[in-house]
């Protein structure tokens, strides 16, 4: 896993093309700043030996990753669109929502599920409803996600993985058009999902 890492200098603007990772050192941080998305979507995973990889949380413009409550060996921040955050945002307190709790606690739920076709419709289902949209006759993501990341949010591994989705692509309820970043799902299967969103 190749990231490179975040600058302890504050910075208002942190611009990051699609699949660049950054490595947010919580020891370099100072305690009331955190992370603003300004624009794009994110992957906070986290780079620990044990866990390498581990997604914790999706987050969008206006989402923030608070630097004062990470594990010793910090979060990295991949751009899944391009991306731009601030490194010096205040925490907003009054909010009452954090964005990474919530998202860690949502993919805990699919993990729960009975069969990896359920957890599968729940992840597609959670992606949409929270960073997708819809566009005529289908929902839409604005990025991909590997076989093999998808395997790890939904606890099976990749080959299973590509199987259910050679399944979706045959029903007719995937479509990944190549040369596109975009993933379009049939509203159906989204809205069916076993998880409400």
């Amino acid at each position: 896993m190749s990231f490179r890492f975040l600058t302890d200098t504050s910075i208002s603007a942190v611009r990051m093309a699609t699949g660049q990772s950054v490595l947010i050192d919580p020891s370099a941080r100072s305690g009331n700043a955190c992370l603003e998305v300004l624009e794009g979507i994110a992957r906070v995973y986290c780079p620990c030996e044990e866990t390498e990889g581990m997604t914790l949380a999706f987050l969008q413009a206006g989402d923030q990753l608070r630097t004062d409550r990470l594990c010793s060996e910090g979060v990295c921040v991949e751009a899944l669109t391009s991306l731009c955050f601030r490194s010096d945002a205040e925490i907003n307190e009054s909010s009452g929502f954090d964005a990474v709790n919530e998202w860690t606690l949502q993919l805990l739920r699919i993990r729960h599920l009975g069969n990896a076709e359920q957890r599968l419709q729940a992840l597609f289902a959670l992606l949409v409803n929270r960073l997708g949209r819809r566009c005529g006759n289908w929902c839409q993501l604005p990025f991909r996600l590997t076989h093999e990341r998808i395997g790890e949010l939904i606890g099976s591994t990749r080959v299973t993985s590509t199987r259910l989705i050679s399944r979706l692509r045959t029903a007719n309820l995937l479509v990944a058009p190549s040369g596109e970043q975009t993933l379009s799902l049939a509203p159906t299967f989204i809205e069916t999902s076993p998880l409400s969103a």
